[in-house]
């Protein structure tokens, strides 16, 4: 279960935080096209979400044996559900960031009623003005530094789930 609670919901964040922020990087490449790798940022950092899960998963497939502990058992899921809950946050606010965060109206969209605020009218702010894309990768750094707090911790326990137990005979 630890297993796949890592890569599952990693993965359900990695996918929302991509597909959130692609809105925003495409409707932004309609306006630069000469910045549209430079937007595609928050896409990656998203995808390295599931590389987190990915790896809990390997490590805690790989320790998983037929007959062991229950403590063992209960700390590999804490350590799948820490690396999974963690890299789902993360995936939310990348997602956010790269699209309602980091959006900004064309000139004269403002002038413009509620309900003809397309995608097309909208674009990241980091495009309107660059000098905010300095301030949106340290906004992005700290959202996948919570996914990251879930592989230390998920580690942790992991490693603490194969220390100093005796073996199940049952």
């Amino acid at each position: 279960m630890g297993c796949t609670a890592a890569i599952v919901l990693a993965t359900i964040g990695a996918s929302y935080g991509t597909a959130k922020s692609s809105v925003a990087i495409f409707a932004s490449g309609v306006l630069r096209p000469d910045r549209f790798m430079q937007n595609t940022l928050c896409a990656i950092m998203a995808q390295i979400l599931s590389i987190y899960g990915l790896v809990a998963s390997v490590i805690i497939v790989n320790i998983t044996k037929e007959k062991m502990p229950a403590h063992t058992g209960f700390l590999q899921l804490g350590a799948g559900l820490a690396v999974g809950l963690c890299g789902l946050a993360a995936g939310f606010a990348i997602g956010i960031v790269g699209d309602a965060g980091g959006k900004s109206c064309l000139r004269g969209a403002f002038r413009a009623a509620p309900d003809q605020l397309t995608p097309e009218r909208l674009v990241r702010a980091s495009t309107q003005q660059p000098r905010l894309y300095v301030g949106m990768v340290l906004i992005l750094i700290f959202a996948e530094v919570l996914g990251l707090y879930g592989v230390v911790v998920s580690i942790l326990m992991i490693t603490q789930s194969t220390a100093d137990v005796t073996e199940c005979t049952f």
